[in-house]
């Protein structure tokens, strides 16, 4: 199976000198991925974050499809339960009207952020997650011009002239979101790097049941992504990311937020977790695509084809760019024909 390659950008703010922005460092990888042959670049949404740079991916969008040449570029993702379905509609029929046949635009149900940056948010009025499957249909209805006669909503212009409909895609890590995706007829990319214990493959069965059930026309679409890092070897690989897998202990199971350490420093720091907390840094580790160019082109290829994917995600978090910039690089050596 010839796999197609995404980069999903989180922005992360790295081991850099003050001077240099993480969001510079976002539109030099672009830049690189689209001479590499990668076929999408997608960037996130994060809020209050001291770790990741990119609270409006909207506006990186437009910003990287002006420096890059082919690759397609969009969210991974929007997170919709913030937003107006219609104002969301709006700034990607925009993007597409610019960058035609290149934008994607891929939602989320996570806040990307916490409490405090949720409720500024949402202020006024109050922030919640129970509107999210109804925002996820009336933004489809809105950017394919296709809301029912009686409703209230139904004679709203997204784009005057000729319409420009962004490809669509739900991301989540769950049959939850699966499902809504095939219902709404969104394309679906399931998260496989958020916990060491991931969906299982039957959730792309799921989601594709879900497409036939609502009758949608054409084929259900479906990727993957897993985080992943590709060094000279394993070893290598997994000194490299050290740092990542630390800053999800202490995210996940502490509730702390922190900068990324190098790679010695989250070693030594490792040693002083608790044991359970230590076993949860080793799980995680050995949920990554880790290895040499070839160990990792085996890796993705296999969980590609156990999920029954022809296109993979890529997820990468170093405390070094150019050891970021270095695994991207090998990977597409070893993937891109």
């Amino acid at each position: 199976m010839t796999l197609k390659l995404t980069v999903v950008d989180q922005s992360p703010v790295q081991g850099l000198p003050s001077d240099i922005s993480p969001v510079a460092v976002t539109v030099d990888l672009a830049r690189a991925c689209d001479r590499l042959g990668y076929h999408r670049y997608w960037l996130a949404e994060h809020h209050n974050s001291v770790n990741f740079a990119g609270p409006c991916p909207e506006i990186l969008i437009g910003h990287i499809a002006s420096q890059t040449e082919r690759i397609r570029v969009g969210s991974g993702g929007v997170m919709l339960t913030h937003y107006s379905p219609y104002k969301v509609a709006e700034q990607f029929s925009m993007l597409e009207t610019l960058y035609p046949d290149r934008i994607d635009l891929g939602i989320g149900r996570a806040p990307g952020g916490d409490a405090l940056a949720s409720h500024a948010l949402a202020y006024p009025a109050q922030p919640g997650l129970e509107d999210y499957a109804e925002q996820a249909w009336l933004l489809q209805h809105l950017l394919h011009g296709s809301l029912p006669e009686d409703h209230p909503y139904q004679s709203l212009q997204v784009m005057p002239g000729q319409p420009a409909i962004p490809q669509t895609w739900m991301l989540g890590s769950s049959g939850g979101s699966a499902g809504l995706a095939g219902q709404v007829g969104m394309k679906m990319c399931l998260a496989l790097f958020i916990s060491p214990e991931p969906a299982p493959p039957s959730v792309m069965a799921e989601y594709k049941q879900a497409w036939h059930d609502a009758g949608h026309a054409g084929k259900p679409e479906a990727s993957i992504a897993v985080a992943a890092l590709c060094a000279d070897s394993r070893e290598e690989a997994e000194y490299l990311a050290a740092p990542a897998v630390y800053w999800k202990v202490k995210a996940f199971r502490q509730g702390i937020r922190e900068v990324v350490k190098s790679p010695d420093e989250a070693l030594r720091l490792k040693a002083q977790l608790s044991p359970s907390d230590q076993a949860f840094f080793d799980a995680v580790l050995n949920s990554m695509v880790l290895g040499s160019a070839a160990e990792c082109a085996d890796q993705i290829s296999k969980v590609a084809d156990q999920y029954q994917s022809d296109e993979v995600g890529i997820v990468t978090v170093t405390h070094d760019y150019g050891h970021r910039l270095r695994s991207y690089e090998r990977l597409a050596e070893a993937l891109i024909r």
